[in-house]
Protein backbone atom coordinates (compact mmCIF):
# COMPACT_ATOMS: atom_id res chain seq x y z
CA UNK A 1 0.00 0.00 0.00
CA UNK A 2 0.97 3.47 -0.49
CA UNK A 3 1.49 5.32 2.67
CA UNK A 4 2.31 8.79 3.99
CA UNK A 5 3.61 8.65 7.32
CA UNK A 6 3.57 11.08 10.28
CA UNK A 7 5.31 11.20 13.10
CA UNK A 8 7.92 12.29 15.43
CA UNK A 9 9.39 10.67 18.73
CA UNK A 10 10.53 6.89 19.31
CA UNK A 11 6.76 6.12 20.05
CA UNK A 12 6.10 6.80 16.59
CA UNK A 13 9.34 5.24 15.29
CA UNK A 14 7.96 1.44 15.83
CA UNK A 15 5.08 1.74 13.73
CA UNK A 16 6.72 3.78 10.87
CA UNK A 17 9.45 0.18 11.10
CA UNK A 18 6.67 -2.43 11.25
CA UNK A 19 5.21 -0.44 8.19
CA UNK A 20 8.52 -1.05 5.72
CA UNK A 21 9.13 -3.91 7.38
CA UNK A 22 5.96 -4.85 6.27
CA UNK A 23 6.72 -3.90 1.96
CA UNK A 24 4.95 -1.14 2.37
CA UNK A 25 5.50 1.80 -0.22
CA UNK A 26 6.25 4.78 1.76
CA UNK A 27 5.98 7.69 -0.53
CA UNK A 28 7.31 10.18 2.36
CA UNK A 29 7.57 10.81 5.75
CA UNK A 30 6.49 13.91 7.57
CA UNK A 31 8.09 14.73 11.08
CA UNK A 32 8.43 18.15 13.39
CA UNK A 33 11.46 20.43 12.50
CA UNK A 34 14.48 20.24 13.61
CA UNK A 35 15.10 21.83 17.37
CA UNK A 36 18.06 22.79 18.84
CA UNK A 37 19.29 20.48 21.93
CA UNK A 38 21.69 20.97 24.90
CA UNK A 39 23.74 23.95 26.08
CA UNK A 40 25.20 23.96 21.87
CA UNK A 41 21.95 24.58 20.38
CA UNK A 42 22.63 21.81 17.85
CA UNK A 43 19.79 21.00 16.01
CA UNK A 44 18.56 17.34 16.50
CA UNK A 45 17.05 15.44 14.41
CA UNK A 46 13.82 13.33 15.52
CA UNK A 47 14.00 9.99 16.08
CA UNK A 48 11.65 9.23 13.19
CA UNK A 49 14.04 11.64 10.61
CA UNK A 50 16.88 9.36 11.83
CA UNK A 51 15.33 6.12 11.46
CA UNK A 52 13.50 7.59 7.87
CA UNK A 53 16.98 8.42 6.80
CA UNK A 54 18.52 5.33 7.37
CA UNK A 55 15.62 3.69 4.97
CA UNK A 56 15.98 6.35 1.85
CA UNK A 57 12.75 7.22 2.50
CA UNK A 58 11.84 10.90 1.58
CA UNK A 59 11.47 13.38 4.95
CA UNK A 60 9.06 16.66 5.08
CA UNK A 61 9.26 19.07 8.19
CA UNK A 62 6.44 21.48 7.26
CA UNK A 63 6.52 24.16 9.69
CA UNK A 64 2.50 24.96 9.17
CA UNK A 65 -0.13 22.23 8.09
CA UNK A 66 -2.85 25.18 7.35
CA UNK A 67 -1.04 27.30 4.71
CA UNK A 68 -1.49 25.25 1.80
CA UNK A 69 1.76 24.13 1.19
CA UNK A 70 1.46 21.17 3.23
CA UNK A 71 -1.97 20.10 1.21
CA UNK A 72 -0.40 20.55 -2.01
CA UNK A 73 2.44 18.00 -0.80
CA UNK A 74 -0.15 15.50 -0.03
CA UNK A 75 -1.57 16.20 -3.04
CA UNK A 76 1.36 15.71 -5.22
CA UNK A 77 2.63 12.37 -3.26
CA UNK A 78 -0.47 10.65 -3.16
CA UNK A 79 -0.68 8.20 -0.56
CA UNK A 80 -3.66 5.78 -0.65
CA UNK A 81 -3.56 5.80 3.10
CA UNK A 82 -2.02 8.59 6.08
CA UNK A 83 -0.81 7.10 8.98
CA UNK A 84 -0.44 9.34 12.31
CA UNK A 85 1.76 8.19 15.04
CA UNK A 86 2.52 11.21 17.74
CA UNK A 87 2.82 13.59 14.96
CA UNK A 88 2.91 16.59 17.60
CA UNK A 89 0.57 18.94 14.44
CA UNK A 90 -2.88 19.52 13.82
CA UNK A 91 -4.10 18.33 10.20
CA UNK A 92 -6.98 19.86 8.46
CA UNK A 93 -9.91 18.16 7.50
CA UNK A 94 -8.86 18.46 3.69
CA UNK A 95 -5.63 16.79 4.13
CA UNK A 96 -7.41 14.28 6.74
CA UNK A 97 -9.48 13.20 3.81
CA UNK A 98 -7.19 13.07 0.44
CA UNK A 99 -6.46 9.51 0.59
CA UNK A 100 -9.13 6.99 -0.59
CA UNK A 101 -8.63 4.77 2.38
CA UNK A 102 -8.56 7.74 5.00
CA UNK A 103 -6.27 9.00 7.64
CA UNK A 104 -5.48 6.90 10.76
CA UNK A 105 -4.02 7.66 14.22
CA UNK A 106 -1.93 5.36 16.18
CA UNK A 107 -3.43 5.78 19.83
CA UNK A 108 -1.59 5.11 23.35
CA UNK A 109 -5.14 3.92 24.88
CA UNK A 110 -8.06 2.18 25.08
CA UNK A 111 -10.60 4.96 23.40
CA UNK A 112 -12.72 6.55 24.60
CA UNK A 113 -10.87 6.89 27.82
CA UNK A 114 -7.59 9.58 27.77
CA UNK A 115 -8.02 11.03 24.74
CA UNK A 116 -5.22 13.96 24.34
CA UNK A 117 -1.24 14.78 24.49
CA UNK A 118 -0.20 12.07 27.63
CA UNK A 119 -2.72 9.25 27.84
CA UNK A 120 0.03 6.96 29.09
CA UNK A 121 1.12 9.16 31.78
CA UNK A 122 -2.43 9.76 33.26
CA UNK A 123 -3.29 5.90 32.85
CA UNK A 124 -0.33 5.11 35.55
CA UNK A 125 -1.29 8.90 37.56
CA UNK A 126 -4.83 7.48 37.84
CA UNK A 127 -3.47 3.82 38.77
CA UNK A 128 -5.37 1.72 35.69
CA UNK A 129 -4.25 -1.83 36.06
CA UNK A 130 -4.28 -1.78 32.25
CA UNK A 131 -4.11 -0.02 29.25
CA UNK A 132 -3.68 -0.22 25.42
CA UNK A 133 -3.48 0.84 22.08
CA UNK A 134 -6.10 2.11 19.55
CA UNK A 135 -5.73 2.56 15.62
CA UNK A 136 -8.60 4.59 14.62
CA UNK A 137 -9.70 7.14 11.66
CA UNK A 138 -8.72 10.96 12.56
CA UNK A 139 -11.74 13.19 12.81
CA UNK A 140 -11.90 16.99 13.29
CA UNK A 141 -12.32 16.74 17.23
CA UNK A 142 -9.77 15.50 19.09
CA UNK A 143 -9.26 11.71 19.33
CA UNK A 144 -12.85 11.30 18.69
CA UNK A 145 -12.68 9.37 15.22
CA UNK A 146 -14.44 5.55 14.63
CA UNK A 147 -11.66 2.92 16.40
CA UNK A 148 -10.95 0.10 14.08
CA UNK A 149 -8.84 -1.94 16.17
CA UNK A 150 -7.48 -2.15 19.95
CA UNK A 151 -5.15 -4.29 21.65
CA UNK A 152 -5.05 -4.50 25.76
CA UNK A 153 -2.16 -5.08 27.84
CA UNK A 154 -1.75 -4.90 31.47
CA UNK A 155 0.21 -2.40 33.27
CA UNK A 156 3.41 -3.85 35.81
CA UNK A 157 2.93 -2.97 39.46
CA UNK A 158 5.95 -0.99 39.16
CA UNK A 159 6.27 -0.03 35.90
CA UNK A 160 7.16 3.03 34.58
CA UNK A 161 5.53 5.95 31.89
CA UNK A 162 9.22 5.39 30.00
CA UNK A 163 8.76 1.99 30.42
CA UNK A 164 5.09 1.57 29.37
CA UNK A 165 5.80 3.65 26.16
CA UNK A 166 7.72 1.59 24.91
CA UNK A 167 5.69 -1.46 25.01
CA UNK A 168 2.44 -0.03 23.85
CA UNK A 169 5.06 1.22 20.70
CA UNK A 170 5.51 -2.16 20.01
CA UNK A 171 1.80 -3.10 20.65
CA UNK A 172 0.97 -0.25 18.64
CA UNK A 173 3.07 -1.42 15.73
CA UNK A 174 1.54 -4.80 16.02
CA UNK A 175 -2.30 -3.24 15.57
CA UNK A 176 -0.88 -1.10 12.84
CA UNK A 177 0.42 -4.11 10.78
CA UNK A 178 -3.34 -5.40 11.54
CA UNK A 179 -5.03 -2.71 10.81
CA UNK A 180 -3.58 -1.88 7.40
CA UNK A 181 -3.68 -5.35 6.42
CA UNK A 182 -7.84 -5.11 6.65
CA UNK A 183 -8.26 -1.58 5.37
CA UNK A 184 -6.50 -3.07 2.05
CA UNK A 185 -8.75 -6.38 2.45
CA UNK A 186 -11.88 -4.25 3.24
CA UNK A 187 -12.54 -6.02 5.87
CA UNK A 188 -11.94 -3.73 8.65
CA UNK A 189 -15.20 -2.86 10.77
CA UNK A 190 -14.81 0.65 12.63
CA UNK A 191 -16.87 0.99 15.48
CA UNK A 192 -17.91 4.91 16.85
CA UNK A 193 -16.28 5.59 20.53
CA UNK A 194 -19.12 5.54 23.27
CA UNK A 195 -19.00 9.22 24.33
CA UNK A 196 -20.44 9.06 27.88
CA UNK A 197 -17.39 7.04 28.75
CA UNK A 198 -14.17 9.54 27.43
CA UNK A 199 -11.60 11.32 29.29
CA UNK A 200 -8.97 13.74 28.69
CA UNK A 201 -5.35 13.19 29.37
CA UNK A 202 -4.05 16.96 29.68
CA UNK A 203 -0.70 17.48 29.12
CA UNK A 204 1.90 17.28 31.75
CA UNK A 205 3.44 20.06 33.68
CA UNK A 206 6.08 20.90 36.95
CA UNK A 207 3.22 21.53 39.41
CA UNK A 208 2.15 18.00 39.07
CA UNK A 209 6.25 17.13 40.57
CA UNK A 210 5.90 17.72 44.42
CA UNK A 211 4.83 14.56 46.27
CA UNK A 212 2.14 15.20 48.82
CA UNK A 213 3.19 12.43 51.77
CA UNK A 214 -0.44 12.87 53.17
CA UNK A 215 -1.78 10.23 50.09
CA UNK A 216 -1.77 6.64 50.04
CA UNK A 217 1.57 4.90 49.75
CA UNK A 218 -0.18 3.48 46.41
CA UNK A 219 -0.98 7.01 45.21
CA UNK A 220 2.45 8.59 45.28
CA UNK A 221 3.69 5.10 43.53
CA UNK A 222 1.32 6.26 40.74
CA UNK A 223 2.35 9.60 40.73
CA UNK A 224 6.42 8.88 40.62
CA UNK A 225 6.07 6.11 37.93
CA UNK A 226 3.40 8.79 35.95
CA UNK A 227 6.10 10.95 35.67
CA UNK A 228 8.89 9.49 34.06
CA UNK A 229 10.80 10.62 32.05
CA UNK A 230 9.39 14.32 33.08
CA UNK A 231 8.68 16.24 35.04
CA UNK A 232 9.65 13.70 37.76
CA UNK A 233 8.29 13.53 41.11
CA UNK A 234 10.04 15.92 43.67
CA UNK A 235 10.58 16.23 47.63
CA UNK A 236 12.47 17.77 50.15
CA UNK A 237 12.01 15.38 53.33
CA UNK A 238 15.47 14.16 52.18
CA UNK A 239 18.22 16.53 54.35
CA UNK A 240 15.89 19.54 53.32
CA UNK A 241 16.28 19.26 49.57
CA UNK A 242 14.38 19.17 46.47
CA UNK A 243 15.23 15.67 45.19
CA UNK A 244 13.83 14.01 41.70
CA UNK A 245 12.13 10.82 42.55
CA UNK A 246 12.74 7.77 39.75
CA UNK A 247 12.58 4.39 41.16
CA UNK A 248 9.62 3.47 44.77
CA UNK A 249 8.50 0.60 45.79
CA UNK A 250 5.49 -0.31 48.30
CA UNK A 251 6.68 -2.44 50.99
CA UNK A 252 3.41 -2.99 52.23
CA UNK A 253 4.88 -2.19 55.98
CA UNK A 254 2.85 -0.05 58.44
CA UNK A 255 4.24 2.60 60.43
CA UNK A 256 2.17 5.11 63.02
CA UNK A 257 4.84 7.79 62.15
CA UNK A 258 3.39 10.98 60.62
CA UNK A 259 3.08 11.19 57.27
CA UNK A 260 6.58 12.36 55.53
CA UNK A 261 8.41 10.98 58.05
CA UNK A 262 11.68 8.78 56.79
CA UNK A 263 11.33 5.78 59.38
CA UNK A 264 14.39 3.51 57.67
CA UNK A 265 17.21 4.78 55.55
CA UNK A 266 20.24 1.62 54.56
CA UNK A 267 21.11 -0.67 51.83
CA UNK A 268 17.54 -1.32 50.56
CA UNK A 269 16.81 2.30 50.19
CA UNK A 270 14.89 4.97 51.99
CA UNK A 271 11.47 3.65 53.69
CA UNK A 272 9.12 6.75 54.02
CA UNK A 273 5.69 7.11 56.17
CA UNK A 274 2.94 7.97 54.01
CA UNK A 275 -1.11 8.97 54.61
CA UNK A 276 -2.02 5.88 55.36
CA UNK A 277 0.14 4.47 57.58
CA UNK A 278 2.02 2.19 55.19
CA UNK A 279 5.55 2.98 53.76
CA UNK A 280 7.39 3.60 50.47
CA UNK A 281 10.67 3.13 49.67
CA UNK A 282 12.39 5.21 47.71
CA UNK A 283 14.95 3.25 45.77
CA UNK A 284 16.64 5.58 43.03
CA UNK A 285 16.81 9.22 43.30
CA UNK A 286 18.64 12.49 41.72
CA UNK A 287 19.70 15.34 44.34
CA UNK A 288 19.93 18.84 42.82
CA UNK A 289 23.42 18.94 40.66
CA UNK A 290 23.90 15.39 41.06
CA UNK A 291 23.69 12.39 39.53
CA UNK A 292 20.58 9.54 39.23
CA UNK A 293 21.47 7.17 41.76
CA UNK A 294 20.22 4.48 43.99
CA UNK A 295 19.07 5.53 47.25
CA UNK A 296 21.94 3.00 48.77
CA UNK A 297 24.60 4.87 46.72
CA UNK A 298 23.44 8.25 47.91
CA UNK A 299 23.35 7.11 51.58
CA UNK A 300 26.76 6.42 51.80
CA UNK A 301 28.05 9.79 51.08
CA UNK A 302 25.12 11.42 52.51
CA UNK A 303 23.79 9.12 55.86
CA UNK A 304 20.68 10.33 57.69
CA UNK A 305 20.28 9.82 61.08
CA UNK A 306 16.86 8.93 62.34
Amino acid sequence: MRILFMGTPDFAVASLRRLVEDGHEICGVFTQPDKPKNRGHKLALSPVKEYALTQGLEVYQPLKMRDGEAMSLVESLEPELIVVAAYGKILPEEILNFPRLGSINVHSSLLPRYRGAAPINWAILNGETETGVSIMYMAKELDAGDVILQKTTAIGERENAQQLTERLAVLGAEALSETVIALGNGTASPFPQDESKQTYASMLSKEMSPIDWTRTAHQISCQVRGLIPWPCATTDVIHGQSMKIYDVMETGEISDAAAGTIVAAGKNGIDIACGDGKLLRIVELQAQGGKRMTASSYLLGHPIQL
